[in-house]
């Protein structure tokens, strides 16, 4: 089973729960997304890389991108088709990229990191692709057409088994249980900071507070607001 229907598939059952707060200092956005909505997001990407890119399980998809909502639908649709997720363009059957960043035309999305998720405000001069806009027309539930066992390649080579095992140890380390709200202002690096600022949390099911390029004035009215239990930096 991939890492996304190991996470994402337990919290379905609660669809309408809020999973994922992301503030954006930098714009001064907030964005709330459900589990359903994260789960369509990652749908919608996982089926633009099986039907544009031909992703199968173990194939690299590199993914170069912040801590944003955006992200979370790209890095979970990614191995809900049972890719390698890197921070290595070189091999990579797709990389996902910022708007500042470039690449070769056929293989780079560029996701333009818009806080009510509109595509870039002109198509990329160098004929890559538009991610919000590719990812809109796409299905919002996906059936992964090979198995995704959990020996399966899904984060910088390590296996499914693995980032799942990591994940969990991170929580736990950290104290983190479902009924936690956890505000966490860390980078998504690859691969530590996406175990334990975004998988430790989603793991357990804990609803997330993401900060991107945080303001440390401001932190303590978001932990007020959001009424959260747990700080990661």
């Amino acid at each position: 089973m991939s890492l996304t229907d190991h996470l994402l598939r337990p919290l379905l059952a609660q669809p309408g729960r809020p999973l994922l707060t992301h503030y954006d200092d930098a714009a001064g956005t907030r964005i709330e997304l459900s589990v359903a909505t994260v789960a369509n997001w990652a749908a919608k990407t996982a089926n633009w890389l099986v039907d544009e890119f031909d992703v199968e399980p173990g194939d690299a998809v590199a993914v170069l991108l912040p801590a944003h909502w955006q992200t979370a639908g790209v890095l979970l649709g990614a191995w809900w088709c049972g890719a390698d997720v890197t921070g290595e363009t070189a091999g990579a059957r797709v990389a996902f990229v910022t708007p500042e960043a470039s690449g070769p035309a056929e293989t780079t999305a560029v996701v333009a990191l818009d806080p009510l998720g509109r595509g870039l405000a002109e198509p990329p001069r160098d004929g890559s692709f538009d991610y919000l806009a590719e990812v809109r027309l796409c299905g919002d539930t996906f059936s992964p057409a090979f198995p995704v066992p959990d020996d399966t390649p899904a984060l910088e080579a390590s296996t499914v088994e693995q980032i799942l095992a990591r994940c969990r140890a991170s929580a736990e380390k950290s104290g983190i249980t479902a009924g936690d709200r956890v505000l966490s202002t860390m980078d998504w690096t690859m691969p530590e900071g996406i175990v334990d600022g975004f998988l430790a949390p989603l793991s357990v099911g804990a609803h997330l507070v993401q900060v991107t390029d945080a303001d440390p004035a401001k932190l303590a009215a978001r932990r007020d607001a959001e009424r959260t239990t747990k700080d990661l930096s």
